[in-house]
């Protein structure tokens, strides 16, 4: 069997995914997500914070609680069922943090957790602020 064979063979035989359930659950979680942070952000502002630091704090709110549903095995249950909709808010970018920070403490402190810590929100970083930078000396020549 050659690979084009095999691969074909294989598309014939792989489960179809339920691309409509799919996308239901993660538009569901993620805005159930967002739907949070706007309370809390709600929530910050009726303490009395000014509105950069009411979104500041429910930011902060969102990656601790992201970080805690990742350490107590949380957020990989709900992630199971709603796909996309755990990874787009921030709260997944804390998990892509954690995950591998968990994954690899056996390795010990320093070549374990901190060293994997950004094996997967890295990449994400960087390219974010690369675009970010673009983005911004366009907009400094356009306008």
């Amino acid at each position: 069997m050659t690979n084009e064979e095999y691969r074909q063979y294989a598309e014939r035989h792989a489960p179809r995914s339920p691309v409509g359930k799919n996308m239901l659950c993660a538009f569901l979680v993620g805005g159930a997500i967002c739907c949070l942070g706007q309370l809390l952000f709600q929530l910050y502002l009726s303490l009395g914070l000014e509105e950069e630091s009411a979104a500041a704090w429910e930011s902060i709110t969102l990656v601790a609680l992201g970080a805690t549903a990742t350490a107590l095995g949380l957020y990989d249950k709900l992630a199971k069922h709603a796909g996309a909709g755990t990874l787009v808010p921030i709260t997944g970018f804390a998990n892509s943090v954690v995950a591998p920070a968990l994954e690899f403490k056996t390795e010990g402190l320093i070549t374990g957790t901190a060293a994997k810590m950004f094996i997967i929100s890295g990449p994400v970083i960087v390219y974010g602020v690369g675009a970010s930078i673009v983005y911004g000396l366009l907009l400094c020549l356009i306008g």
